[in-house]
């Protein structure tokens, strides 16, 4: 018998009764791998996306020590009508504007959310992109662009903010790690950004 097709995170936004998410247990997060998805990105991947920056939460820098910057509605629509909740990774760029350094318009490593957040009770569906880099200024309104090039784990909830925390340093290594291949490493160089 075949697998149920897999229902997008634009399919589930369109429901009201969505599935609740698992809940993290240690003995997942001790059996995280530290590298995941094949040697060279598969499809969907890589999926472009490009937006102005916007106001999420607030809760990324404040509560959990991991800024993010949030896409419109209309510029996650690339990914989540192929994709599922869940955490991503790839690359991402603030593009070049008056008041950000040479080093702030580079093109780092990300790991991205897409989901709603279960942990804080989210009703509307996100795309939350942390770029693995310390800013040294706001960006937002700042259009942003990203290629997502493979998927982490699903979205999750948590019984507590330090277990989100220490998966969310966890999503960041393995983006670290898995982009260190050189078919990923590639599309640090991606026409996609901007010099």
């Amino acid at each position: 018998m075949a697998a149920p097709p897999m229902e997008t995170a634009a399919q589930l936004a369109s429901k009201v009764d969505r599935p609740a998410a698992v809940v993290q247990t240690e003995s997942f997060r001790q059996s995280r791998p530290q590298i995941v998805g094949p040697e060279i990105p598969e499809s969907p991947y890589p999926i472009h996306l490009c937006g102005p920056v916007q106001h999420g939460f607030g809760r990324g820098g404040k509560d959990l020590g991991c800024p993010t910057a949030n896409l419109p509605d209309e510029s996650i629509e690339p990914i989540s009508s192929v994709c599922k909740p869940g955490v991503y990774y790839g690359y991402a760029q603030v593009c070049p504007a008056d008041g950000l350094s040479e080093d702030d318009v580079k093109v780092y490593p990300m790991a991205m959310s897409l989901g709603w957040n279960p942990y804080y009770k989210n009703e509307r569906l996100t795309a939350e992109i942390h770029i693995i880099h310390e800013f040294k200024t706001d960006f937002y309104g700042l259009e942003m662009r990203a290629i997502v090039l493979g998927y982490i784990r699903p979205q999750l909830d948590y019984t507590s903010r330090e277990a989100l925390i220490a998966d969310i340093d966890t999503d960041k290594r393995v983006a670290l790690n898995s982009l260190l291949r050189p078919a990923y490493k590639s599309f640090e160089c991606d026409p996609h950004f901007k010099e």
